[in-house]
């Protein structure tokens, strides 16, 4: 894939600056994956294909990626793919995109130039390529994820413009365990 093949559509883009990008690998102690840095000064955020890839800014990586390890840490269930990224590498992964139907697209600190996509609906682990734009490419044209596509289009937007909204119910909070036994045991205590 090379980013001048790629048709903007709508505007403005929404781009990091090289100085997010550096102060983000400088704050988590990273090196991020080749093409990165081009596609997110260059592009920004948004979404790639008409409606597939979204690669994250360094404000979302910032925001999102504890809540994400603790996510995956708890639903674990690519059980087929520990051979490739076994659970206790995977929640030292970060989280660098995904698409919009819950695909995500991750690597491990340790080899930036690895990538993973840990697929919606498969417990299976996809290797997709060993830089960014390499692995942007196979989750569009694979047929893995969804049907392959030719559409090279991008949307930009802004998540630093939404606005979380608390339902006005109270919040149902979960008991502080994590298996049932844990929860019936708590009961019976």
């Amino acid at each position: 894939m090379n980013i001048d093949d790629i048709k903007i559509v709508g505007s403005p883009l929404v781009l990091a600056s090289p100085k997010d990008v550096r102060a983000l690998e400088q704050e988590l102690w990273i090196t991020l994956p080749q093409g990165y840095f081009d596609y997110i000064t260059r592009l920004g955020e948004g979404v790639l294909g008409g409606s597939l890839v979204r690669i994250y800014p360094p404000w979302r990586i910032r925001k999102e990626l504890n809540d994400w390890r603790e996510r995956i840490n708890t639903y674990w269930f690519w059980e087929k793919g520990e051979k490739i990224l076994p659970k206790a590498r995977a929640v030292e992964c970060v989280i660098v995109g995904d698409t919009v139907i819950g695909d995500e697209l991750v690597f491990h600190p340790c080899r930036p130039n690895h990538l993973f996509v840990l697929p919606r609906n498969s417990d299976r682990i996809f290797e997709p390529g060993e830089d960014l734009l390499s692995a942007i490419e196979w989750m569009c044209s694979s047929g893995k994820l969804c049907r392959a596509f030719k559409k090279r289009e991008f949307e930009p937007f802004d998540t630093r413009l939404e606005t979380e909204t608390e339902p006005e119910t109270e919040k149902v909070v979960d008991p502080p365990c994590e298996h049932l036994a844990e929860v019936v045991a708590l009961c019976k205590r």
